[in-house]
């Protein structure tokens, strides 16, 4: 199991978890949760009180990687196949993102 801390501008969100290669799990932190000045981070991933599960990584962090031959001279410099999406997005999403959303792995 590898766990990822989803932050948005430096603030705790929720957790990200890959179970196994087929199950993706995110949950919101409980102090984001209950602060209704925070914003969900994706409309498919509502701000409630739930797990959201998924048999693939959840759009909003695939959206996150390089596409293309991007994706490829990341994955060959990173040494990280480049159907490993959870590793190129833990590698990937630790600072210099588009918009107010990264990652750290815990």
């Amino acid at each position: 199991m590898r766990r990822a801390a989803v932050l948005r501008n430096g603030e705790l969100v929720g957790l990200l978890i890959k179970e196994s290669p087929k199950q993706y799990r995110f949950v919101y932190d409980e102090a984001w949760l209950n602060d209704p000045t925070k914003p969900s981070i994706s409309l498919t991933l509502p701000k409630v009180q739930k797990e959201f599960v998924s048999d693939h990584l959840f759009p909003f962090f695939f959206n996150m990687l390089s596409e293309g031959v991007n994706l490829k001279l990341q994955a060959r410099r990173l040494q990280i196949d480049e159907n490993d999406f959870f590793s190129l997005l833990l590698q990937t999403s630790t600072t210099d993102t588009i918009g107010a959303v990264t990652l750290k792995e815990l």
